[in-house]
């Protein structure tokens, strides 16, 4: 199959107690596995589809035939959201952005602090499932933004440099309809240098 579940580069309970065991097993094995899954029954018949990588697909999904359009957005889009945030997540590190990321928040927001609430209140205000962003514009400039469902910024034009899943599944075994104390605890797990380090893979 062309396509995989990707590791996680710690165990299942390295987030604890911000983000739980279970929650991380569960999201890893069952619903990334899931969209693995359906994203390679859809392409079994599609030989010359299969070469392209995840981010090819599903920034140009008009080039695909119209019936492959729903399924590689939705299970395409997983995939690929879901192998950027198992990376921007770590309990070592430091709290706060580093390097070239930490200059562009704090020229654009005027303080770290300022762009997490700002954050924070777009990841709140996703209504039903989705994802809150940081990314790069064409221009090079860091946005705030948001995507429903499992839709990703590069369908959007943009490069992700970080990403929050705010589906209730993310959440729910241990946050229940919590939402903002689950985003409020994410913030400790954040994986800064990581985000550097997807920031500087644009240059």
């Amino acid at each position: 199959m062309p396509f995989s579940l990707p590791s996680l580069p710690y165990a299942y309970g390295a987030l604890e107690p911000y983000i739980d065991t279970l929650t991380m097993e569960i999201h890893h094995t069952k619903h990334h596995q899931g969209y693995v899954t359906n994203l390679n029954k859809a392409l079994e018949a599609h030989a010359d589809l299969q070469e392209k990588t995840v981010k090819e697909l599903i920034s140009n999904l008009d080039a695909l035939p119209q019936a492959l359009q729903a399924v590689v957005r939705n299970n395409g889009g997983g995939h690929y959201n879901h192998s950027l945030f198992w990376k921007i997540m770590s309990v070592k590190g430091p709290l706060e952005p580093v390097g070239l990321v930490a200059e562009k928040i704090n020229k654009k927001f005027g303080s770290f602090d300022v762009f997490k609430d700002q954050f924070s209140v777009t990841a709140k205000s996703v209504f039903g499932s989705g994802w809150a962003w940081l990314c790069l514009d064409s221009n090079g400039d860091i946005i705030i933004s948001s995507t429903p469902n499992q839709d990703s910024p590069v369908m959007q034009g943009y490069e992700p440099l970080l990403g929050l899943d705010v589906w209730e599944h993310a959440y729910y075994l241990h946050y229940q309809n919590r939402r903002p104390d689950y985003i409020a605890s994410w913030w400790s797990v954040v994986n800064w240098e990581q985000v550097e380090e997807n920031y500087r893979e644009l240059l």
